[in-house]
């Protein structure tokens, strides 16, 4: 029988003796220092890392014809800052669809038209020419059309973020 039944400790604390457990407690603790510490490093990086066109990862979402995006920094999923750059072919529509965050959007080439509503009505479009900006709060509906020719342009934001689509 285990001679440390009736004193309250288990057989390893018997064994081990105060000191020990104080280091390995001790080695453990700095272990984790060291772990947290490579992971959020505020070392600065040696030079800078542009993401450059050409390496981006297009991809075009299904049902939306002339539509093409590609995550420049972060994701839809992970928390913190994104930036998402979008390509709309000439005449291409978004229809009516909400963002859990608010967006702001930079347009880098051709001429955007954004509404806000849950409707797409040409009537109520606003016209954001090439380094126009504007904000898409957080749940309200809106809805884009690009213009006669190609738009480029860029989301950012805080995520997670996604897609609600109004129903007709």
């Amino acid at each position: 029988m285990d001679s440390s039944a009736g004193s309250g400790r288990t057989a390893m604390q018997s064994a081990e003796s105060p000191k020990s457990v104080k280091y390995s407690l001790a080695a453990l603790v700095l272990l984790a220092c060291a772990v947290v510490a490579a992971a959020v490093s505020d070392e600065p990086p040696s030079a800078p890392e542009p993401v450059l066109p050409e390496s981006l990862q297009w991809v075009s979402p299904p049902g939306l014809p002339g539509l093409e995006a590609a995550w420049i920094l972060g994701s839809a999923q992970a928390p913190g800052t994104y930036i998402l750059r979008v390509r709309l072919a000439a005449g291409a529509r978004i229809p009516p669809h909400t963002h859990p965050d608010s967006r702001h959007t930079t347009v880098l080439a051709g001429t955007l038209y954004v509404g806000f509503g849950e409707a797409f009505d040409d009537a109520r479009l606003v016209t954001v020419p090439e380094g126009g900006v504007y904000l898409a709060p957080a749940n309200l509906p809106h809805y884009l059309r690009a213009g006669d020719s190609d738009v480029v342009y860029q989301e950012s934001g805080v995520g997670p973020t996604g897609n609600r689509f109004i129903p007709n």
